[in-house]
């Protein structure tokens, strides 16, 4: 039985002894003897359940038990002890001798149902509450039950009140633990979390005491970041006070060692003492030598977007189409994009998700910018360092602006000898359009002659999948033998399911990182997290259809073998016949799902499970009441609290770091943390028996514990987020700072 499934028992058995307990006492009240007691044997028998159950969960971790182990067990166990002590030979005399006032007694009912109030502490408590069991979530559940068995008391015995000097002692206990319940909640949480590294006087938020400006090395001020573009507005460009991009050597992308993931620090053991603004960590003037400069333009506004099927949408766009345009590279190149706002009213930026980019360049308003408004606009430049599959979207008011179609692709193409710009090209995007490229041209950055490479991120609007922007099947053909690689995007905040039938084929990158060793694959369900992307690799065979299908149900790519007169690819007309029909999207509805981390080859990381760490954090992910803020909310939680309460995680340039995250809740929680990729350790205590796994966003389902790992050695602060953004907007965001950085801006960012 997995984790999430005992989760569910535990919570259904909670919810069941509440109802026997409670039953049992509106039985007795009611005199209906027989009854009560079959309830209360129940009731006696699910409360051992419990225990049981709650000493199985404990094998997955503290984290599923604490508050059942340190609270509501406890309370149940004194509850029920006594209410078997008191009520049960009264009931079985009532039964027996028929006597059904006697069940009926203050003596019986009441005990019953103050069992059941501790009952329903368990499944309120984890319902409404969550991790972690506090002194003050502990004091009000107590002076809660025993006001209420107070109350019952009062009501069901009016003529027998309790002897006055008990009633006044047991009004006053209720009392006071309801009000140092109460007091305790309103407790700030620490401001910073070391996980365990040396002390840090890092501020919460890393904002300057003034709230204006970074700090004495002149750096610009908050209001100076994105300005208007009326006449005589100059852009801004997002330079620092020198008008100087700052310069920042990047490590190479690709695979083994630093490669594989991890990059060298800029600087190791900086000075504590020496502060540096976000804004001074902005990317490169110029390309890596050999590179070319790709200049960008990206406008959003507000448009109505035609899909394949003719349905029209109200989107939020980039150059009024959804996805936006693709932003393709070579390694080397200097990525240049200038971002104008026309008329999206709550502001927009850019986040390069999985891209670890300068922290200037991160696009996170309230922290790295201010958000781009009407009228204005943002420059952001980086190098094209890691080559492989990425995306880009909106981070203020995300949740919306992301579902609404603020989000693009961007894929850069390894370096194949030669200056940048001689290897192989991304090729298509969305079902065949080619990105803009260098100056804005259009056609992909040497788009390989030889095969065919599509980009294809999937999206939902208003319940329906699209494929780049089609609603309908993509319909497209190659050549027998022709290399063909698709890079598959999930743009959208839950996971998707893919199956690929008709070919053989290899999950070559996950996250943008080439796998090791990855074998042949077929008849297997591929789950996908909100914003992860996988890289699938195949041959084209001679007499079969290809077909791509998404959550069992959409048929997303049909690729045929056809070929023309010429021997070249050709596209069929929708809807025409195909060689080798491969059936429906249905079909791959009963394929085993690909296990992730056991997929592919072992090989060489630069550290592993072994290795001493420098900071450990623990992330447990739950939903429940917390304040937030200084507001109460019921909000998505990362260890009981919700941003902008949560404590931030403070490092220091390159020490390594452990991540630790648990989730408790019902919901799945895809992990995003910015401007770094982590390692994959283990999950579930069993640690990754295939390729090394690098990634920017992992699927936490509920009962799953991660353990992953990274090397601080992006100095910024970061967001460390669930890519679910409604999930973010609801709470579940804290950041991630290095030690001695600070940032002039300030307010929360949406999403």
């Amino acid at each position: 039985m997995s984790v999430a499934t005992l989760i569910t028992f535990d919570l259904l058995v909670s919810v069941l002894v509440a109802v026997a307990w409670l039953g049992a006492g509106a039985a007795a009240a009611a005199r209906r003897s027989g009854i009560a007691l079959a309830l209360f044997i129940t009731g006696a028998v699910l409360s051992v359940a419990r225990v049981v159950t709650a000493a199985v969960l404990a094998g997955a971790g503290w984290w599923f038990v604490q508050e059942k182990i340190t609270l509501t067990l406890p309370l149940l166990t004194v509850a029920g002890v006594a209410a078997a002590a008191t009520a049960g030979p009264r009931l079985v005399g009532a039964v027996s001798g028929g006597g059904a006032d006697l069940a009926g007694r203050p003596a019986v009912v009441v005990p019953l149902l103050g069992a059941g109030y501790a009952a329903a502490a368990g499944p309120v408590y984890a319902l409404l509450l969550g991790y972690p069991a506090t002194w003050s979530a502990g004091l009000v559940t107590v002076a809660l039950g025993g006001a209420a068995v107070l109350l019952t008391w009062r009501i069901v015995s009016p003529s027998v009140p309790l002897p006055a000097p008990a009633a006044r002692t047991a009004v006053a206990a209720a009392l006071a633990a309801g009000l140092a319940g109460t007091g305790l909640a309103f407790v700030p949480a620490p401001e910073t979390d070391a996980g365990g590294g040396p002390p840090s006087g890092h501020m919460a938020a890393g904002h300057p005491a003034d709230g204006l400006t970074a700090d004495a090395t002149g750096a610009r001020t908050a209001g100076e970041h994105a300005i208007g573009t009326g006449a005589g507005a100059e852009h801004a460009t997002g330079v620092d006070a020198m008008g100087e991009h700052g310069s920042r050597t990047h490590g190479e992308g690709g695979s083994g060692g630093e490669a594989a993931g991890e990059r060298e620090p800029e600087t190791r053991g900086a000075a504590v003492g020496d502060a540096r603004p976000v804004t001074a960590l902005r990317g490169p003037s110029g390309p890596a030598p050999g590179g070319t400069v790709r200049r960008f333009t990206l406008t959003a506004r507000t448009a109505t977007v035609t899909l394949s099927s003719g349905r029209r949408v109200a989107a939020w766009t980039f150059d009024g189409r959804v996805p936006g345009p693709p932003i393709t590279a070579v390694e080397g190149d200097l990525v240049e994009v200038r971002l104008r706002n026309a008329d999206v009213t709550s502001g927009v930026t850019i986040h390069w998700h999985g891209y670890d980019v300068p922290a200037g360049e991160d696009g996170v308003p309230g922290l790295t910018q201010d958000a781009v408004r009407p009228g204005q606009e943002f420059t952001y430049r980086f190098l094209a360092d890691q080559a492989g599959t990425y995306w880009y979207h909106t981070h203020e008011v995300s949740d919306i602006g992301v579902r609404k179609g603020l989000y693009g692709t961007l894929v850069v193409s390894p370096r194949v000898g030669g200056p940048a710009g001689s290897g192989s090209g991304p090729g298509a995007a969305s079902g065949g359009e080619s990105g803009r490229t260098r100056d804005g041209g259009s056609g992909g950055p040497d788009a390989s002659a030889t095969g065919l490479d599509l980009t294809l991120p999937v999206h939902t609007f208003g319940g329906t999948t699209v494929l780049g922007d089609q609603d309908r099947t993509v319909e497209r053909s190659a050549a027998p033998g022709t290399p063909v690689r698709l890079r598959l995007v999930n743009t959208d905040n839950t996971p998707h399911r893919f199956t690929l039938a008709g070919t053989p084929y290899r999950l070559v990158a996950v996250d943008g990182q080439d796998l090791n060793g990855p074998g042949e694959l077929g008849r297997t369900g591929l789950r996908l997290p909100a914003g992860g992307r996988y890289d699938l690799a195949f041959t084209m065979p001679a007499a079969r259809t290809v077909l791509l299908a998404v959550d069992d149900r959409t048929e997303g790519l049909r690729l045929s073998p056809q070929q023309d007169s010429s021997g070249g690819a050709s596209t069929p007309a929708p809807g025409s016949g195909t060689a080798g029909s491969t059936g429906s999207a249905r079909d791959g509805a009963s394929w085993p799902e690909l296990d992730i981390t056991r997929y592919g080859t072992p090989a060489g990381t630069p550290f592993g499970s072994g290795s001493r760490f420098d900071r450990r954090f623990t992330l447990v992910l739950d939903r429940g009441l917390t304040f937030s803020g200084g507001r109460p909310m019921y909000a998505h939680t990362v260890n009981g609290r919700a941003f902008p309460s949560i404590p931030t995680q403070v490092v220091r340039d390159g020490e390594l770091v452990r991540f630790t995250v648990v989730n408790r809740s019902r919901d799945t929680h895809p992990w995003h943390l910015h401007g770094h990729r982590v390692l994959v350790l283990s999950r579930d205590g069993r640690a990754t028996g295939g390729s090394p796994l690098w990634l920017d966003t992992f699927d936490v389902r509920p009962g799953e514990v991660w353990e992953v790992a990274f090397r601080a050695a992006n100095p910024g602060m970061w967001m460390n987020h669930c890519h679910n953004l409604a999930h973010a907007d609801q709470g579940m965001v804290l950041h991630l700072d290095y030690e001695g950085v600070t940032t002039p801006f300030h307010g929360a960012h949406g999403g």
